[in-house]
C-alpha cells in the first residue's frame, strides 16, 4: 500500500504515530537534560532536551511502552503523561507496577483498538531483547508492536532491543511490515561490559532488510551520552547495504 502513515519523532524513543485516526505515542520521556542513576555506578545522562512540550501534544489514544524500568524510555514527566491517556500498553510485568491505565501485551497477543471511522486497528505484542543473550534478570522486560489494519500499511515500533535473531522471528511471523520504527543508536553501558542494549546502525540496517520495510524511521539514537552511534552513523550504514532511500529520519 502507498499510503504514508504520519510520523514525528521528538527525540529518544518518543515519537508520534498516527494510525487509522488514532494517535499513539511510543515510550514518553520529556525531562530536561539531567543525569539519572540506573545502578550503583552506573549512571544515564540525557543531553538534549526533547522536541516537544508535552502539554502541546493533544490527546493521545493510547501509549506504546516499551518498558516501564529506564528512565530513557519513561522518565518521569512521561510518567506524569500516562495518568492522562485512556490506554497504556506494555510489558506484563509494566502493567503490574504502573496499574491504571496500562494493560499487559504479551508477545503475540494482540488488542483491538477502536477507530474514529468504526473500523478497528490491531496491536500485536513483539518480543524484544534488551541486551545480549540471557540479559532480561537485568535489563528486564521488554516489548515492541505491531500495527495492523486492513486497509493500512503495517508498521513496527522495535522497542529497546538487540538481537537480529528476535527481528528474523518477528519477519517469519508477522513480516513483511511497510514501515519500521527501529531504537538504533548502539546503546552500551558497564552493565554488560558494553555489549549492545540497542542495535547499531548496521545491524538496524539489516533489520529492515529483514522486515522488506519500504520505510525506516530511527528512534532512540539521540540525546543521551550511552548511545553511541547517532545520525552520521546511520546515513552512513543505509548507504553502505544500498537502502538509503529508505531511510526516513522524521
Amino acid at each position: 500500500m502507498s499510503k504514508q502513515i504520519p510520523i514525528t519523532v521528538f527525540g529518544g524513543p518518543t515519537a508520534l504515530i498516527e494510525y487509522g485516526g488514532l494517535r499513539l505515542l511510543t515510550d514518553p520521556s520529556f525531562d530536561a537534560p539531567q543525569t539519572y542513576q540506573r545502578a550503583p555506578g552506573v549512571f544515564l545522562e540525557k543531553t538534549a532536551p526533547s522536541a516537544v512540550d508535552p502539554a502541546s501534544l493533544g490527546p493521545i489514544d493510547a501509549v506504546l511502552l516499551s518498558h516501564d524500568e529506564h528512565p530513557d524510555n519513561l522518565d518521569r514527566s512521561g510518567r506524569a503523561l500516562l495518568a492522562e491517556v485512556p490506554l497504556v500498553l506494555t510489558t506484563p510485568s509494566g502493567a503490574g507496577r504502573l496499574g491504571g491505565a496500562a494493560r499487559a501485551l504479551a508477545p503475540w497477543t494482540s488488542i483491538e483498538l477502536t477507530r474514529p471511522d468504526g473500523g478497528t486497528v490491531t496491536v500485536t505484542g513483539t518480543p524484544a531483547q534488551h541486551g545480549p543473550e540471557g540479559c532480561e534478570p537485568i535489563s528486564g522486560e521488554v516489548v515492541g508492536f505491531v500495527l495492523s489494519a486492513p486497509d493500512l500499511p503495517s508498521v513496527y515500533v522495535s522497542g529497546d532491543n538487540a538481537s537480529l535473531e528476535v527481528v528474523r522471528e518477528i519477519a517469519d511471523r508477522l513480516g513483511p511490515v511497510d514501515t519500521a520504527v527501529i531504537f538504533a543508536g548502539a546503546a552500551r553501558t558497564k552493565l554488560f561490559d558494553g555489549a549492545l542494549l540497542t542495535l547499531d546502525s548496521a545491524l538496524a540496517a539489516e533489520a529492515a532488510a529483514v522486515l522488506g520495510a519500504r520505510r525506516v524511521v530511527p528512534v532512540h539514537f539521540d540525546s543521551w551520552a550511552h548511545f553511541t552511534e547517532g545520525r552520521e552513523q546511520l546515513l552512513a550504514a543505509f548507504e553502505r547495504a544500498g537502502l538509503a532511500d529508505r531511510l526516513d529520519l522524521a
